[in-house]
């Protein structure tokens, strides 16, 4: 594996975790959260996972698959890579408490709230965080290692997704230490988890590198981002702003990731 590809991989999986520092910024020094930005720029990211998860990334791991196995059975194994990939972002939500998931909606108007009970959210917060943001520590990585022209706008849709994470955690930290610094460094550093990620990756798959585990990979993270979409993604931009404003950052999303990946054709 090429050196110079395994760093840009990390490279990306580390900016797309830390820019929930972005989020922070936005939560200290705004006064009140734009949610019409957030709502639109949080559709966009889902259409980026979701046309690259169906149009790019599983078919790709279908014609990987079909290389080694027959038809039926290269379709069986990547249906079954999806669904996992679900299946293992669904536990982990499933396995955190709704009070302290980060992808709940969180606006700048929250610092009135009770300083100690917002303390306690934001640190449970910044935990909960690094759980979500592992796997999709993994996916960035992988996802880079096998095709930069898709890594790079999952790259973008995922740290535009983190940027509300951000503010989950800056906004009640902040407020109950009265300490900017240590809310923006919580914030930062939480997004840790997503580097963390790609250095597992890396350690443990890399060195079983094939076609097969790279098909099936690609496969779980198609999994992993569609539910990110619908499940985070979506909702999230539906209570931030108008409905019609997150369905245009979606179809704006699902252009632009086209207009990309045709320009690799």
């Amino acid at each position: 594996m090429d050196n110079q590809v395994v760093l840009t991989a990390f490279l990306l999986t580390l900016f797309a975790g830390l820019s929930t520092g972005i989020g922070s910024l936005i939560a200290l020094i705004a006064k009140r959260t734009n949610t019409n930005f957030l709502s639109f720029a949080l559709g966009l990211s889902a259409g980026v996972m979701i046309y690259v998860s169906f149009m790019e990334m599983l078919p790709k791991a279908l014609e990987m698959l079909s290389e080694s196995f027959g038809e039926k059975t290269a379709n069986l194994y990547m249906l079954l890579a999806l669904f996992g990939g679900i299946a293992f972002i669904a536990l982990i939500d499933f396995l955190v408490p709704k009070s302290s998931n980060p992808h709940e909606m969180h606006g700048v108007e929250e610092m009135k709230k009770n300083k100690l009970r917002l303390k306690h959210t934001g640190i449970i917060t910044a935990l909960t965080i690094g759980i979500h943001n592992f796997p999709e520590g993994i996916a960035t990585f992988m996802t880079a290692i096998n095709s930069l022209e898709v890594a790079i706008p999952i790259t973008v849709a995922i740290a535009i997704h983190n940027i509300p994470e951000g503010i989950a955690v800056a906004v009640p930290i902040y407020h109950a230490t009265g300490s900017r610094k240590k809310a923006f460094w919580l914030s930062f550093s939480s997004g840790l988890a997503e580097p963390v990620g790609a250095i597992i990756a890396y350690l443990f798959l890399i060195r079983f590198w094939n076609p097969v585990l790279d098909a099936l990979i690609l496969a779980i993270i198609a999994g992993v981002m569609i539910y990110i979409s619908l499940d985070e993604l979506l909702p999230s931009a539906e209570k931030y702003g108008k409905h019609h404003l997150s369905i245009i950052g979606l179809v704006t999303g699902m252009v632009i990731m086209a207009v990309s990946l045709y320009l690799f054709i």
